[in-house]
């Protein structure tokens, strides 16, 4: 068995899709209408068809799917740059912030409230 990638739900697909293609850079490579795949292997499901799937039933309720319990994780090698391009249009949770192991990350949220965290390339050979 091996893990393939996260799926959030999203509550407008033209939105997030736009969000994470236009605004984070990532490349689609898939694009089924209700789901994304980016070349990252990063993904995106509009909610309500997926909910249909998973549990036969919608969800009719108006509040954001992003719930606080779940970070997004990516890493860019110029996270100033990152940082510029992205800040002005996010909600922020944080600017660029050393972390205690070292890392410099920045964190904030996506259309629907999940949490990103963007940080710099950490060396795993250490």
């Amino acid at each position: 068995m091996r893990f393939i990638n996260p799926i959030p739900f999203v509550r407008d697909i033209s939105r997030s899709k736009e969000f994470y293609n236009k605004l984070l850079g990532l490349k689609i490579i898939e694009d089924a209408g209700n789901f994304v795949l980016f070349e990252s292997g990063f993904a995106i499901h509009e909610g309500q068809s997926l909910e249909q799937t998973v549990w036969n039933r919608k969800r009719d309720t108006g509040e954001p799917y992003g719930r606080r319990n779940l970070l997004l994780y990516f890493e860019h090698s110029d996270v100033d740059a990152a940082f510029e391009s992205i800040a002005p249009h996010v909600e922020l949770i944080h600017p660029i912030e050393k972390q205690a192991w070292g890392q410099r990350v920045f964190r904030f949220y996506d259309p629907d409230g999940h949490a990103i965290e963007i940080g710099e390339p950490e060396d795993r050979n250490t």
